[in-house]
């Protein structure tokens, strides 16, 4: 019998604060176990980085590679953050100094070549002569993915593409799935070869596992809370015989002797990338998600610039302090440190009266939002540009009442047009996302006078 130890993470989105922990528990393990004479894998399913922490945006990402190979990862796949959420040149080089491999069948460039740091699938062998064949998949953007250069393919079907091919050459087989929970048992359900599912992007928790079909699926949560690991015991005739997954609260286990000055070390190291100086402000631009503030204009109005649109709003939870004084890359990366892009929508009258109807419903203000690429807490009220309500149901636009039969271009933040926040918003067909641009760098850019 061969015992095969598979540990995994998942979404992590740079918070470094628990890899000193993960580091630590994940070498000690592999050593005992490669001492024992078990074999070892370690896999991560994306979304490793996310830009809110200063290091992340500082090095576009490479410092996270740089974690993963000093924890001796053996294959990543990417996740939406790091596919839609990086500049096309800053993702082709994300891995240059990766040290284990990347697999995501259905990421392509746009001459429908796989770039030189990708491909579709490995197959790892064991001392004992085990072949892994391990396959990963992205989330489906792909619109996104084309605006900043790249071609993404429907991953079922990359997946259908490759698998007979990976069998064949494999005696068990592992597929990284950043598509969500429901994706994964949908796959489990309609493609048995396959012997393990390590999943994320839907951040959802999986204790024990789920056996889906004979599928044995993985999943550990989000932020670096958990670490997983898929157990698999293999008879000599390369058959799985037993396979388990367990989930280890990362909040239990050992703490390193300088854990926190590890995790400091790596924020103070990103704030200092990021000294340098945008501008100097004569007074301070305060920030209050409850009130007009002349911060969240500015930024309300330089969106609609940027767009080239007759009016725009945004919410002002979207700003999470004030700036004053010398204003730094690191001050608006506290501020605004949310991967949002602009984004502007066609409208008619009648549908964009519904909305800015909707987005004065006392309700939103206090009402916490949770993903959609929010980094702050609560909604906020919202700001406009180039609207104005009257009296009764009048609404002026640009200085002239809004024409309920014309159409009218509203700039926005992009998470807008993914959640079901505002009906006519999220099943428009006109609309325009500007990437890779946050909207931190609109701030940047107008506090600079380039906008």
């Amino acid at each position: 019998m061969e015992t095969i130890h598979i540990y995994h993470t998942n979404d992590l989105h740079s918070h470094f604060e628990r890899w000193p922990r993960i580091h630590q528990w994940l070498s000690q393990h592999k050593k005992w176990y490669q001492e024992a004479g078990d074999e070892v894998f370690l896999f991560d399913v994306g979304d490793f980085v996310d830009r809110w922490h200063p290091l992340s945006e500082a090095t576009m990402g490479k410092a996270n590679t740089e974690l993963l190979n000093k924890s001796d990862f053996t294959a990543v796949t990417i996740g939406n953050n790091e596919g839609i959420n990086l500049a096309y040149g800053d993702l082709d080089h994300l891995y240059d100094q990766a040290k284990f491999d990347v697999l995501t069948a259905n990421l392509y460039k746009d001459n429908l070549n796989y770039p030189d740091w990708n491909k579709p699938y490995k197959v790892y062998k064991t001392q004992s002569g085990t072949r892994l064949g391990v396959m990963g998949l992205t989330a489906f953007f792909p619109h996104l993915y084309q605006l900043l250069g790249w071609h993404l393919t429907e991953p079922i079907a990359e997946l259908r593409k490759w698998i007979r091919l990976v069998r064949e050459e494999a005696d068990i087989v592992i597929l990284l799935s950043h598509l969500g929970i429901q994706n994964d048992e949908k796959i489990a359900a309609e493609f048995p070869e396959i012997d393990v599912i390590l999943g994320g992007h839907t951040h959802h928790i999986l204790q024990s596992g789920k056996t889906v079909n004979n599928v044995l699926l993985g999943a550990a949560g989000k932020y670096g809370n958990f670490v997983g690991e898929m157990l698999l015991v293999v008879d000599q005739q390369r058959k799985i015989v037993h396979k388990k997954a367990y989930l280890f609260d990362v909040n239990e286990l050992p703490a390193p002797a300088n854990e926190q000055e590890e995790i400091e070390a790596l924020y103070q190291e990103g704030k200092m990338l990021l000294s340098h100086k945008v501008t100097d402000l004569p007074s301070p631009l305060v920030s209050d998600p409850f009130q007009k503030t002349e911060l969240a204009t500015l930024l309300c109005r330089t969106l609609r610039e940027w767009c080239e649109a007759d009016c725009a709003f945004v919410n002002a939870g979207l700003l999470l302090g004030p700036l004053e004084g010398e204003v730094t890359e690191y001050d608006l990366l506290t501020v605004c440190p949310h991967p949002i892009n602009p984004c502007k929508i066609e409208l008619t009258g009648s549908e964009l009266a519904e909305v800015l109807e909707q987005t004065k419903n006392p309700d939103w203000p206090p009402k916490q939002i949770v993903g959609f690429g929010f980094r702050g807490t609560v909604m906020g009220i919202f700001i406009y540009d180039q609207i104005e309500f009257a009296g009764g149901s009048k609404i002026f636009i640009k200085g002239k009442e809004m024409d309920p039969e014309g159409r009218y271009t509203l700039a926005l933040p992009d998470m807008f047009t993914f959640g079901r926040f505002f009906p006519p918003i999220y099943e428009s067909k006109h609309k325009k996302y500007y990437l890779p641009e946050f909207l931190r760098d609109l701030v940047k850019w107008k506090l600079r006078g380039e906008i």
